[in-house]
């Protein structure tokens, strides 16, 4: 959706002034600031005065670009003109004007976000400069444009004299903008300088803290790592021998002897408890703990946790419920390590609620891309003071209840550790005497924070042409892995803009696949510095995305735009078009079995491929060297001349020596016979596998055909 501001004629000297005024008023009143303002204004009279100059004459034209925000100024100047010759020298810099410098078009490209030019000899030139609106301008509504236009109409055009005195004004601003920024920049320097001495000192001496910090922290993981083992082994001694003891195995006890036994199972099992929570702290902090990810409801998380659990329900005037989670979506996590968390949180409930009920839920949070499980009782409180208290290790609340059921001052700490360690955080809201909730908000997918790709991630296969894909979404992610399998594009996945230009600093794609939508950051301005950057501006941009805004997106540099869901066809095409590369789509099929010839055609058809038949191995070989189709594929049990023979005779001819073959076929192969289709076809499929697979290995096949005969598919 566009909207025409003004359009002026370039007939006069002064309508080149008229043209940058214009320009001037115009970004003025959409919103511009002054440096935008002067920007806009001097790439416009550049353009025009060329026009004016070279051409005799031309239009000027402002029109706004798109219905949703940022929005675009796009000022179109064309002329009747005898056309630049030497344009490609004009736009690298190295063409030197006999009437001037040459440099007006190469400035005024600098000035603007995107700057795209045609032209053709006798036929004139058609320059368009486009600006994105400022970041913090709302959508400029088509009322609001209308104002502009009749505020256009009420403004007088300035006399030349004037306007030179404004240009004198603008280079009088910038001059005293440039001097302050310099003095500015002095003062900086001198005061980095006078610090840097202190800070090189200072990172010195806590580089040596954090040196014996680290140390000490590795003896306290080390030794409770070891003496928590150590201390298993006799803990479980007791336990054993106490139930011996407790079930009479060697006599009966008496009730003293039987209460004595019971406290020291009792301490045991406490002390045990310790040591657990001892050792999963210290494997934590060492970063020992392996996370496993899984993908698991938590209905059935919750089922689990309810027989679990439900033994520690001493008394019927508390009730463990469990709340059923309403359209849940699965999570792909560690499954262990969120029971732990919940188990930790419910067993504490349990413990200091003597009447009421312990309620366990879980919700989407309002993004959708985590859950959060709480557990609240009606029991004891938290005072305010001690909520954060509760979180360190071995801290123990002062409260009658707390003495008779002392816990290890351990689990609470262990839980908030744990929820980091799946990306997520633990929080307590309580009031005294009214209970508690704890809660833990966990992401639903477990992505570990990776660092950039390294050279080894980037390193493109001989024979494959690299393709960026932008692309913050893991799910999206593999299915453009799995898109471009076997075909002759390779996939070089970048999470980010920052990973984006990691890889653009060493590797020169073939194409960008772009998703505009990335979390917390602004690929529209990232498209529009690729077409500034002088290094990126030539690479074809495919943008793939959830917004339905085309003429934005082709505005502002992409070659192609596509809504998801995208399909591998659509995808392939794309890519195909702008990268100048061909997919083969002629195929010749070489079976005497009329329903192998029909699911082959019915699976190339999804690939637009235009199948040629053979019903014998001599109808065949002519139609190979009459249609020369792009790949062939060829059954080995033929009435008349087998497969091997046709191939043979392939591989001698010189017209059909290069087209690859595909053998297809139900033979059982013997090991040489294999080997030796293997040195003169590019794949050997079993029809039982393929059909098998709907197919898709047949695709593969004609992926790696490709490759061979030096397509794309």
């Amino acid at each position: 959706m566009s909207w025409s501001l003004l359009t002026l004629d370039v007939t006069y000297e002064h309508d080149v002034v008229a043209a940058r005024q214009r320009a001037r008023q115009i970004t003025a009143l959409l919103g511009f600031d002054v440096q935008d303002q002067t920007r806009v204004a001097t790439a416009v009279s550049e353009i025009a005065r060329n026009a004016f100059r070279y051409a005799g004459g031309g239009k000027v034209e402002f029109v706004v670009e798109g219905r949703t925000a940022p929005q675009l100024l796009l000022v179109r100047i064309s002329d009747h003109g005898p056309g630049i010759r030497d344009l490609e020298r004009v736009l690298d810099g190295s063409y030197r004007s006999a009437t001037g410098m040459g440099l007006g078009i190469v400035g005024a490209r600098r000035l603007m976000d995107r700057f795209d030019i045609e032209t053709e000899p006798a036929r004139g030139t058609t320059v368009w400069l486009r600006k994105i609106f400022p970041a913090r301008q709302s959508v400029v509504a088509a009322g609001e444009l209308a104002e502009v236009s009749t505020a256009l109409g009420r403004q007088r055009p300035e006399t030349p004299l004037e306007e030179v005195q404004r240009q004198s004004q603008e280079l009088l601003r910038t001059l005293e903008e440039l001097q302050r920024r310099q003095e500015e920049l002095t003062r900086l320097n001198q005061e980095l300088a006078d610090t840097n001495r202190g800070v090189v000192a200072l990172y010195a001496e806590l580089d040596e803290k954090a040196d014996h910090l680290r140390r000490a922290d590795e003896m306290k993981s080390r030794f409770l790592s070891n003496m928590s083992h150590e201390f298993r082994t006799p803990l479980n001694s007791i336990l054993a021998l106490s139930r011996l003891l407790l079930e009479f195995t060697d006599g009966p006890l008496t009730d003293a002897q039987k209460t004595q036994v019971g406290y020291i199972r009792k301490a045991a099992s406490d002390l045990s408890d310790l040591v657990n929570d001892l050792l999963d702290l210290a494997k934590v902090e060492a970063g020992k703990v392996i996370v496993r990810p899984v993908e698991f409801e938590v209905t059935n998380l919750f089922g689990a946790l309810r027989g679990m659990l439900r033994p520690l329900l001493v008394t019927e005037a508390v009730a463990l419920v469990f709340e059923e989670p309403e359209a849940m979506p699965p999570l792909f996590t560690d499954e262990a390590k969120v029971s732990q968390i919940l188990r930790n949180f419910i067993s504490n409930a349990l413990k200091f609620t003597e009447r009421g009920e312990v309620r366990v839920s879980a919700t989407l949070d309002p993004g959708g891309d985590a859950v959060v499980f709480s557990v609240a009782d009606s029991g004891i409180g938290i005072a305010p003071e001690d909520q954060e208290r509760i979180f360190e290790e071995f801290s123990q609340l002062d409260h009658p209840i707390q003495k008779r059921v002392k816990g290890t001052g351990l689990g609470l700490p262990l839980t908030k550790k744990l929820a980091a360690l799946l990306g997520g955080t633990v929080w307590v809201t309580s009031t005294p005497g009214a209970g508690s909730t704890f809660s833990v908000v966990i992401p639903r997918h477990d992505v570990e924070p990776a660092p950039l790709l390294g050279p080894h991630d980037r390193a493109v296969e001989p024979g494959r042409l690299p393709v960026l894909v932008v692309e913050d979404r893991a799910e999206d992610a593999l299915v453009y892995e799995g898109f471009l399998r076997a075909s002759r594009f390779q996939p070089i996945h970048a999470r980010s803009l920052r990973e984006a230009r990691h890889v653009l600093a060493t590797v020169r794609p073939r194409v960008i696949i772009l998703d505009i939508l990335l979390r917390g950051e602004n690929a529209r301005g990232f498209l529009a510095t690729l077409e500034r950057d002088e290094r990126t501006r030539a690479i074809p941009i495919i943008v793939a995305t959830t917004v339905e805004d085309q003429q934005k997106g082709l505005a502002l540099g992409a070659n192609a735009y596509g809504v998801k869901p995208i399909t591998r066809e659509w995808l392939l095409d794309a890519l195909a078009m702008v990268s100048g590369t061909v997919r083969p789509c002629r195929v010749l099929v070489v079976d005497d079995d009329e329903i192998s010839r029909y699911l082959l055609r019915s699976v190339l058809a999804e690939a637009r491929c235009t199948v040629h038949e053979a019903a014998n191995g001599q109808d065949g070989l002519e139609r190979a060297i009459d249609k020369r189709p792009d790949v062939i594929f060829l059954d080995l049990i033929m009435p008349d001349v087998t497969g091997f023979e046709v191939l043979e005779r392939l591989k001698a001819e010189p017209r059909t020596r290069d087209i690859p073959v595909i053998v297809f076929t139900s033979k059982p192969l013997a090991g040489d016979e294999r080997a030796w289709l293997e040195e003169r076809a590019v794949a050997v499929l079993s029809k039982e596998a393929a059909s098998r697979q709907a197919g898709s290995e047949v695709l593969d096949a004609l992926g790696l055909a490709a490759l061979a005969s030096g397509g794309a598919s």
